[in-house]
């Protein structure tokens, strides 16, 4: 039988005001009875490891979901949805259940990969208010002999249009959304560790911090109404490694049933894309 973990806290609004602090974006009345907005559930109910249970990379190599299939195994967020059925409301307990659903192996172009489905459910009030399935990939580490990857010629800089939003990448955004979501993991502030280690030209920018901001730039459009209890579903796809050297440009698109958003750099290399529907 697969483990589940299950974890119990009373959410608070100080993370909540942190994370709008971070994307300068509005904090809904959560005194008031206002709910939390999609995504926001990121910053809560979080696996707060012992430090000996942290791998070289800063990553929990124990006591997690998933953990690692192997020693050194590195780790990338490759996508998920996330389906809510109502709102979240801070100053009320809420207990998260979490659950390894598939383990499958393949071989890429890069070698061995190991993808895992994990199945994440959050209950308050006696039911389940968001349903999330996340998509994580590992594929085997780095050789120490690893030379960094060079920054190829990315073109000119196109700047923000109307209807998208430029949020400046720097080392200070992503150590804060790091501490605020409790990841450790040293290639998204250690820039030494991600170039001599990992092979990276720079920073990783945070798959969450992208899906949370695809599901900003929705809220902010107004499209759909996120503050609804209708309910939402949210399926989002990282497509290509954002670094913090390239910026990063959201945008968000009404059509008939759906709202699409995106996430590209500066030089407008796509790299991750989202769909909000309403309904259940």
């Amino acid at each position: 039988m697969t483990e589940v973990i299950e974890r119990t806290e009373v959410l608070l609004p100080g993370p909540a005001r942190a994370l709008g602090s971070l994307l300068d974006v509005p904090v809904p009345d959560l005194e008031g009875g206002a709910g939390l907005p999609l995504l926001w559930h990121w910053i809560y109910l979080l696996d707060r490891p012992a430090q000996a249970d942290l791998g070289s990379d800063g990553h929990p190599v124990r006591g997690t979901v998933p953990a690692p299939p192997g020693p050194g195994q590195r780790r990338m967020w490759a996508g998920g949805q996330v389906r809510s059925s109502g709102l979240l409301r801070c100053g009320e307990p809420a207990t998260r259940r979490s659950r390894v659903e598939s383990v499958q192996g393949k071989v890429g172009r890069s070698g061995p990969l190991t993808f895992c489905v994990v199945r994440h459910q959050i209950e308050q009030r006696g039911r389940v208010v968001i349903d999330e399935r996340q998509d994580i990939v590992y594929r085997p580490a780095a050789s120490p002999a690893c030379q960094p990857v060079s920054r190829s010629d990315e073109g000119p800089v196109i700047l923000p249009a109307d209807g998208e939003r430029e949020i400046p990448i720097s080392p200070t955004l992503l150590f804060r959304f790091s501490a605020l979501t409790d990841n450790a993991h040293r290639i998204h502030y250690d820039r030494e560790y991600a170039r001599d280690i990992e092979g990276y030209p720079g920073l990783l920018t945070h798959g969450p911090l992208q899906a949370i901001a695809m599901a900003e730039a929705a809220r902010t459009a107004g499209l759909p109404d996120l503050e609804g209890d209708a309910g939402l579903s949210f399926e989002y796809l990282l497509t290509s490694p954002l670094f913090d050297y390239q910026g990063m440009v959201v945008s968000a698109t009404a059509h008939q049933e759906s709202t699409r958003t995106t996430v590209r750099d500066l030089h407008s290399r796509q790299t991750a894309a989202g769909t909000l529907r309403t309904g259940r």
